[in-house]
């Protein structure tokens, strides 16, 4: 059974809470509130990697409403985190202030996550509590075996999640840079591409490569709809003879 913070984004987040509380052996139902949640908060993700600022704060709402129901600060800790490290990876580096909030009630693998999330130093018993898919861009050494972990990732947010806290822990390389623009693009997801789109620009910009730039830039101007054709004139045969002079 999958934890939120394997990050996938399937509807399964709340399933290890189920299971806990019900006994997984006898297989029960899930209770309504881990239903609600995880359908919640699977919404609010794709509103927030969209750009739809209204759906995604009114979801995240809807999600931790149903995890106060448990009156469990961990399950809350949990949601939190799983709301930040979506932040994460569209390069919106936080203070996951509402985690911090709960971290005292938080268990040793949320913490290890939250260590992650700040990218900060961890020892390596705190880097075997993270999913798997995070732990060889924690364990990385330099950026060549950071992006070689990233493009190891089969899941496109945890790809994404990936390469910001490998960029925060080894700097910006165009093999990365270009691996999370494809990854967020293949989805459509609008926020972290125009992030990712915006570093990519700079970046060739500092490297003084103008024509990559100029490139990143255009696909800027296709994401924000500038480069949509104008309003087109009427150019039938009565129109044109009524301009001729």
């Amino acid at each position: 059974m999958k934890t939120i913070l394997g990050l996938s984004m399937r509807p399964a987040l709340f399933a290890l809470c189920c299971c806990a509380l019900a006994a997984c052996s006898q297989k029960p139902p899930a209770a309504d509130w881990a239903l609600n949640a995880e359908s919640a908060a699977d919404r609010a993700t794709q509103a927030y990697l969209k750009a739809d600022q209204r759906v995604q704060a009114l979801e995240w709402s809807k999600a931790r409403a149903e995890v106060e129901r448990t009156a469990s600060p961990q399950l809350l800790a949990r949601l939190a985190l799983m709301r930040c490290a979506v932040e994460h990876a569209s390069l919106q580096w936080e203070g996951c202030s509402e985690y911090q909030a709960l971290a005292i009630d938080a268990d040793p693998p949320e913490q290890a996550y939250a260590l992650y999330l700040q990218a900060a130093a961890m020892a390596p018993q705190a880097i075997a509590l993270l999913p798997e898919a995070q732990q060889a861009v924690a364990r990385a050494g330099d950026a060549k075996a950071a992006l070689a972990a990233v493009q190891a990732i089969k899941a496109p947010l945890s790809r994404l999640l990936a390469a910001s806290m490998a960029l925060r822990a080894h700097g910006p390389t165009a093999g990365l840079l270009a691996e999370a623009v494809d990854t967020a693009a293949g989805q459509g997801w609008r926020r972290p591409l125009l992030a990712w789109l915006l570093l990519s620009v700079r970046e060739a910009r500092r490297r003084g490569d103008e024509d990559q730039a100029q490139r990143m830039e255009r696909r800027v101007q296709v994401l924000q709809g500038q480069m949509r054709p104008g309003p087109q004139h009427s150019t039938t045969p009565a129109a044109s003879a009524n301009a001729l002079p």
